[in-house]
Parts: structure tokens; sequence; C-alpha cells
């Protein structure tokens, strides 16, 4: 399909570079990294504060996650209607309100509604800002551009367990929130400087009936998976989960004969963008498990204080940023299929180790595994981000980044879930009344294994899968002159 759909209206101004866009874009994970990472360390004393049991707070990581996932499947289709610099905006600004009645919640309950209102601009400001980057980009530098996108982002996690520990244990953990203000504001700034309002095909009326029966759907599984983690909700829990399946089935059933549904499954048709997805979602169930359990650990079985805590957990963000430098040339020597399938056992087997940490370990050993440990997974994540759209068409562009986005946000939220379940029910099956080591043990091994699925998946990825992007075994000249 002709470039000429995606042309931005005229401007005076020149087509910013892709590494600008990324940077940009970056900033916005910046402040929903930060503000997640900082929101895991400060949970203990959150739960202080409300009156409520620690593990009962995941609610609060869960909600906005929830939120995107819900409100995600949207954004391809309003940016393609309204202007990705308009919705990208508005995303901002709704963020910051939500970070702010945030900060001011007296209660849990309160707190959930609030981080639904984040939950809606994060919805829009991710999945619209790689839109705009994956337009703007040539294949063979993807991984440049994923990289530049992703580095800045990491600073997030890196600063985030200190400054939780800081904010927690010398001011108040409402500052958590007030940071986002500033950063907000900043952001605000630069998209509407650089930023060009981009446009997609409009396909039709939206798909109002398919955002709302998988709304329903999304939302009544997420919430079932968190309650069957609470003490005397399990019937409630059953009944949402089985009102998800149903209005589940219902969307897949209106998602056939909708021209243009709100979540396209016929993407699931192509082979990369396929196995991304599955490979990908399993191996999130830890990534979202990790931030939730990892700070627990610290404070309730090692009876460590919030800020030191937060020292150790930014091992893994680290790791993470070492491995940036070095992922284009992995790639490049070993191609996508090999190196997912080495550095995804390597990664998902490092998490499983948290399952026998013990209070008596040397806290430099246990800093030198989760930095390994955020070093393997950080070019998994890399690497499933870029792969996914190889064979992605440029007027699939917009279907695509909503349809992996809501995917990722909704195993981040199923892996606090899975994570949460696992803890509360190995406290109760041997009678504590507090969380101990012996429960966070059961809660990681869990999600260990079920990561580890994904090697099933990452095997069925083509020997050449991604060749053009990585420049591991090039096509012949001729081959390539016939490209996307």
């Amino acid at each position: 399909m002709s470039d000429q759909i995606f042309q931005a209206a005229p401007t005076r101004r020149a087509a910013p570079n892709f590494r600008v866009v990324a940077l940009i874009v970056a900033s916005a994970m910046f402040m929903e990294q930060l503000d997640a990472t900082v929101l895991a360390t400060a949970l203990p004393t959150m739960a202080r504060d409300f009156g409520v049991s620690a593990p009962s707070m995941s609610i609060a990581l869960t909600s906005y996650l929830l939120s995107l996932a819900i409100f995600i499947p949207a954004s391809g289709a309003i940016a393609d209607r309204f202007g990705s610099r308009t919705v990208f905006r508005t995303a901002i600004a709704i963020f910051v309100v939500g970070s702010i009645l945030c900060a001011q919640a007296p209660n849990l309950f309160l707190l959930v509604i609030a981080r639904l209102i984040q939950g809606l601009g994060g919805a829009m400001m991710l999945p619209v800002g790689r839109l705009v980057l994956m337009r703007s980009v040539a294949r063979k530098d993807m991984v440049n551009a994923m990289s530049w996108l992703l580095i800045p982002a990491l600073v997030g996690p890196i600063l985030g367990p200190p400054v939780g520990g800081l904010f927690v244990t010398y001011l108040d953990w409402r500052w958590i929130f007030y940071i986002n203000v500033p950063i907000g504001i900043i952001g605000f700034i630069l998209v509407s400087m650089f930023i060009e309002e981009v446009k997609g095909p409009r396909n039709g009326r939206f798909d109002l009936s398919g955002f709302i029966l998988s709304g329903i759907s999304l939302g009544s599984l997420l919430f079932g998976f968190e309650m069957s983690s609470r003490e005397g909700e399990g019937y409630m829990a059953i009944f949402l989960i089985a009102v998800g399946l149903l209005f589940g089935i219902a969307y897949l059933r209106h998602a056939r004969k909708h021209p243009s549904p709100i979540m396209d499954f016929s993407l699931m048709k192509v082979p990369t963008f396929r196995t991304s997805v599955i490979a990908g979602s399993l191996t999130r169930i830890s990534q979202g498990a990790h931030p939730f359990l990892i700070p627990l650990m610290l404070q309730l079985g090692f009876g460590m204080s919030a800020a030191a805590a937060g020292q150790i957990a930014i091992a893994t963000a680290l790791g993470s940023m070492a491995m940036k430098p070095l992922q284009v040339r992995i790639l490049r020597t070993l191609g996508f299929r090999t190196a997912l399938l080495i550095f995804g056992i390597i990664g998902t087997l490092g998490y499983g180790l948290c399952s026998i940490f013990q209070p008596d370990w040397s806290l430099p050993v246990i800093f030198t595994i989760l930095f390994f440990c955020g070093f393997f997974m950080s070019f998994q994540f890399t690497a499933y981000n870029t792969i996914a759209y190889d064979e992605i068409e440029r007027d699939q562009m917009s279907s695509a980044t909503s349809f992996y986005s809501t995917f990722q946000q909704l195993m981040l939220s199923l892996g606090i879930c899975i994570a949460a379940l696992a803890l509360h029910g190995s406290m109760q099956a041997r009678g504590h009344a507090t969380a101990e080591m012996s429960d966070f043990s059961v809660a990681f091994i869990v999600v260990t294994a079920i990561a580890l699925l994904a090697g099933i998946w990452n095997a069925q990825f083509s020997r050449t899968a991604g060749s053009e992007i990585s420049g591991h075994r090039k096509k012949p000249p001729e081959d390539m002159l016939g490209g996307h």
C-alpha cells in the first residue's frame, strides 16, 4: 500500500530523525516505568497506611495494568482517526491527572480508581509512540531504533527502587506520584515540538461493540485472577473468570464478522508475529511477577528497609542496561531463533534462582544474580518487540501495535496475579499469617515454570526469521530489492 496513506499533513518543520522520536517515546516509558517500580518498593508501607495486608496491595499494580489491557486495543484506531500527536499529548495529560489523584487517595479503593485513570493515559502513550516509531524507521534500523527506545526507559527501573526507598523512608509514599507531574509537562512540550500529526486510513466506523466485549472479557478475567489470590473470594473469582471467558468467546465470534475489529486476530496468521506474541506472552509472566515479588521478599523475608531493598532491586535494571550495546552484535552473529532459545532458557532459569535466596546469603551474590537476570531477559524483550513486526505490512502496523501491546500488558498483569495467587496459596497451606521465605520460593518456582514454556515456541521461529533486520545470513541483493 502506498506510503502516502501515512503522510502527515504538510507542516513547515522537517520530519524528526527516528532517534529523536524514540527518545521522546522513551521519556513516556521512563515516566511509566519509574512509577511502577517506585510503587512496588512502597507497597508494604502503603499497606500499613491503608490497613490492609501487603499481598492484597497487588491490586494497586494490577488495576493499572488492567486499564492498559482494556484501552490499548483502541489505541491504534484512535491514533489513526485523530492523529498521533493529539492522542499522545492527551494521553500524557490524563496520566499526570491520574498521578495527582493517586497521591491524594485516602484508601485502597480510591487508589485503585486513580490507577485506572492513570492506565487510560498509559494505554495511549506507548502503543501510539511505538506506532509512530515503527512507521518512521527502515527495517534494517529496527533493532537500533528499539535500543534507542528502550535504553532511556530503563533509567526508570534503575532510579525507581532507590527513589521509592528514599521517599518511603524519609518523605512520604505520595511523592511517588507527584514526581510524574514535572516529567509529564516536559513530555507534553517535547511531543508538541517534534511529533508529527500522522494519521492512518479509516477502515469504517469504530468497533464499539468489539471494544465493549473485549473490555468486559479482559477486565473480568484479570480481576477474577486477582481475587482468586484473596481469602474468601473464591466464588466471586470463579464467577468473574467465567464471565470473562464467555465475553471472550462472544468477541471472537464478533471479530470474525466485523470488517475492522478492535483486535484483529487475523494477524496471528503471520508466522513471526504469532510466535513472538505467544513466546513473549509466556516470558512476560516472570517479568510481571518479578517487580512485585522481589521488593516484598527483601522487606518481609529479609527484614530490609524499603531503602535497602531498593538498592538491591536496581540490579535487574542495571543488567538490562549492560545488554543494550551488545544485542545488535548478538543478533547478527546468532540470528533471532538461536539467540532467543539460548538467552531465554538462561534468563528464565536465572529468575528461578530467586526461589532459593535466603537472608544469610551474601548481598553481592544476590545482586549479581539479579544483574544477570536482567542482562539476559533484556535481550529477549528487545528481540520479541522487533521480530514481531518483521512480516507486518505498513497498512497493518496500527492494528499490530495495538494487538501486540494488549497481550504484552495482559501478560504483565497475569504475572502479578499468578505470583500473588501462588504466594497467598502457599501462606494458607502452611498456616503463615505473613509471607515467609518458603512462600516466596513457591511463587518464584511457579512463574519460572510457566516462562520456561516459551522455549517451545522460540524453537518454532524460522532459522532465517528477521534476517533482513538482524543482518544474520543476509539475503542475496536481488532478493532484498523486492523487500517490503
